[in-house]
């Protein structure tokens, strides 16, 4: 046995197969391959299998996604996170001392 038999036959998948389609079978393939890669819904339609579809994200995840960035680059430009971090540290001590009006802003929280 050569040495590339001996490494193919060690691999845990082969090489790709190419397919070639025009624009409009490519946007008809991606159609009815919503959720899934492409790879996947042609296995699945060749060998007949059900795969698991992938569940297709909202647009309106990429909205959020960025107001949470935005959100995190604000709280990284301020001093709040170093601040919390203190107070979870002498909290853990023993040493933070909180009186019943702390309690219920922090309960109101």
């Amino acid at each position: 046995m050569s040495g590339t038999q001996k490494n193919a036959s060690k691999r845990t998948t082969i090489s790709p197969v190419t397919l070639r389609l025009t624009l409009a079978e490519r946007k008809r393939l991606e159609e009815l391959a919503t959720g899934m890669t492409l790879s996947a819904y042609i296995r699945a339609c060749v060998f007949a299998t059900e795969e698991k579809r992938r569940k297709s994200r909202p647009k309106d995840v990429v909205a959020d996604r960025k107001a949470v960035a935005e959100a995190l680059a604000l709280l990284g430009q301020s001093r709040i996170a170093n601040n919390l971090n203190q107070l979870a540290y002498h909290a853990n001590i023993g040493a933070l001392a909180i009186d019943e009006a702390e309690k219920a802003q922090i309960a109101e929280a």
